[in-house]
């Protein structure tokens, strides 16, 4: 079954990962840099570098499913800690939901972190460290084995982890880009969910 995909907030594609080649997929992030990486990784994919809000409402119709990963600085839990200055939380988040819950016919996934206030619209389902907001269904998982909690600061252990080269990323924005990633089996199992390809056994490995 093949897939035209949306890839919104792609970053370098850690969500797309484990997705195959047989899909078409979109990518579309708003830092060239990173762009130039995510094309590095997946050349086969269509990459554009543009403002992914934008993209979206101008171009949703054209695609069967698309996955959003909005900007989680501002809804992220460490902005409880006394050394982050108080700002606003970044409420697109929620404008993506409700845009796609009421325009889009086809599967869509908005993906973020557990915020540090009650969100806003209740979650599908939380995956691991991250709540997802969808229009099918998808059950709470657990992959056990999250890099950023056995590794820490490793990031050459985490992009290794991750699949990713880690030389293939500037060491200026190798933590940016790694913290920023979905963890690929994440991405597997939320595009195999729709695909009706989820087969517990393969995931055994992973958890």
């Amino acid at each position: 079954m093949v897939v035209k995909i949306l890839n919104l907030f792609a970053g370098i594609g850690g969500n797309r990962t484990l997705w195959g080649e047989e899909h078409e997929i979109t990518a579309v992030d708003n830092n060239s840099r990173i762009g130039f990486i995510y094309k590095k990784r997946f050349p086969d994919d269509i990459v554009i570098v543009a403002d992914a809000y934008f993209f979206l409402e101008k171009n949703y119709n054209e695609f069967d499913f698309i996955w959003a990963s909005p900007p989680c600085e501002t809804h992220s839990q460490m902005n409880m800690f006394p050394n982050i200055p108080p700002r606003l939380p970044d409420l697109r988040l929620y404008s993506i939901i409700l845009f796609l819950r009421k325009w889009f016919k086809g599967n869509w996934i908005v993906e973020n972190v557990i915020p540090y206030y009650i969100s806003l619209i209740k979650p599908t389902v939380k995956i691991s460290r991250h709540y997802f907001w969808s229009n099918f269904p998808l059950k709470n998982k657990n992959f056990k084995r999250d890099p950023f909690i056995v590794f820490k600061d490793n990031l050459k252990k985490i992009a290794f982890e991750f699949q990713v080269d880690y030389d293939l990323i500037p060491s200026d924005l190798r933590r940016k880009v790694l913290r920023n990633m979905i963890d690929p089996k994440t991405g597997k199992y939320i595009l195999d969910s729709i695909t009706k390809k989820d087969k517990i056994e393969d995931f055994t490995k992973w958890i």
